[in-house]
């Protein structure tokens, strides 16, 4: 009520984008193969790319899907460049954007594509439609992953995943700027499946089915939780031996580091913490900035974000000093129990098993 009220232009504009799509007056297009959409309904902060991630390595191993293309489109959120253009692991965040250039990079063998339309993004993919300059790539996608595609109601994917973060329900939020919810809230309703991510590593079906009473959503909804890989230099001049030391100087621009804050202080003494803004391209100011707390705490080891990395490895004249200080924590979203896992893949089964 009190969105419908304070934020009655905002509100009203969301209600009636809806109804155009939903009443077909707008049209809607399907994929020419299967495709999965990983959403939310707020902005930033509920772990697609973990969850993008995880839903590949899920893949890999399916009895179907193991061996077929399976391909990820992204708008390429902060990227310089237009249009269809297939990521590539020795391009730059300017020309991909951060995500899906981290997605590449860990999963090489993976078509990983970026296109503002994502109806001509899937068509390419598919092998439908030829992309400009010829980079549509030589194998046709046979089911595409949507990397943050619930808003786009011109694409309707075959499954959508809707994400929502433990820590912050929808339930409890508000539309921006009085919160962080970028859609109604209501819309969640229209998922296939809810995950609620970043949750404690135990949580009992009592709290569980609490979360699921006040979402009021009747489908499949599923539970995951954070965990973090063994920390990785930024760069080829990394030294190992940091990781051993005492202190912590942490760099981030991701919406929500408090988890990975906890996570490391369980290790470390962090004596400085640089926030910046989600998607920040650092400047060289910045970087100066960073190189400061580095000489005021020179045994300190400096860890940034998978994400934050990418851009980093964008800049020029880094120190070498920084260099060799400078690891990331790779982060992992998994299921809380191996039971939890089985039945989404039974879920799974359900809407795509065996393509269209």
């Amino acid at each position: 009520m009190i969105d419908s009220l304070i934020l009655a232009p905002y509100y009203w504009a969301l209600k009636v984008r809806h109804f155009l799509y939903d009443k077909g007056i707008k049209k809607v297009h399907r994929s020419p193969v299967p495709a999965i959409c990983i959403g939310n309904i707020t902005v930033g902060g509920t772990g697609k790319t973990p969850l993008t991630e995880m839903l590949l390595r899920l893949l890999k191993d399916h009895p179907y899907w193991t061996g077929r293309n399976v391909s990820v489109l992204s708008r390429g959120y902060g990227r310089k460049s237009k249009g269809f253009r297939l990521v590539e692991t020795g391009g730059t965040t300017a020309q991909y954007g951060d995500e899906p250039l981290q997605i590449k990079r860990k999963f090489p063998e993976t078509a990983v594509a970026v296109d503002r339309d994502r109806v001509e993004g899937c068509n390419i993919l598919a092998g439908k439609q030829q992309a400009e300059g010829d980079c549509s790539g030589d194998k046709a996608a046979d089911l595409v992953i949507l990397d943050d595609a619930f808003q786009y109601r011109r694409l309707k994917a075959d499954l959508d995943i809707v994400l929502m973060n433990y820590g912050r329900p929808v339930y409890r939020d508000h539309l921006l700027p009085l919160g962080r919810l970028r859609d109604l809230p209501r819309r969640i309703s229209e998922a296939d499946i809810v995950i609620v991510t970043k949750c404690p590593a135990y949580l009992d079906e009592w709290r569980q089915g609490n979360i699921a009473e006040n979402l009021g959503f009747k489908g499949d909804i599923f539970f995951t939780r954070t965990s973090y890989d063994p920390m990785i230099p930024v760069f080829p001049d990394g030294d190992q031996r940091y990781v051993h030391a005492q202190r912590l100087i942490l760099f981030s621009g991701i919406a929500d580091d408090r988890q990975m804050m906890k996570y490391l202080s369980d290790t470390y003494r962090i004596v400085r913490h640089l926030k910046f803004p989600d998607h920040h391209r650092f400047s060289a100011a910045d970087i100066r900035k960073i190189v400061r707390a580095a000489e005021k705490y020179p045994t300190a080891i400096i860890v940034t974000t998978e994400k934050d990395s990418q851009r980093i490895l964008d800049c020029p004249d880094i120190p070498s000093s920084l260099k060799e200080r400078l690891f990331c924590l790779p982060i992992r979203a998994d299921f809380l129990s191996p039971e939890d896992r089985e039945r989404f893949m039974s879920v799974l089964d359900r809407h795509i098993g065996t393509g269209k």
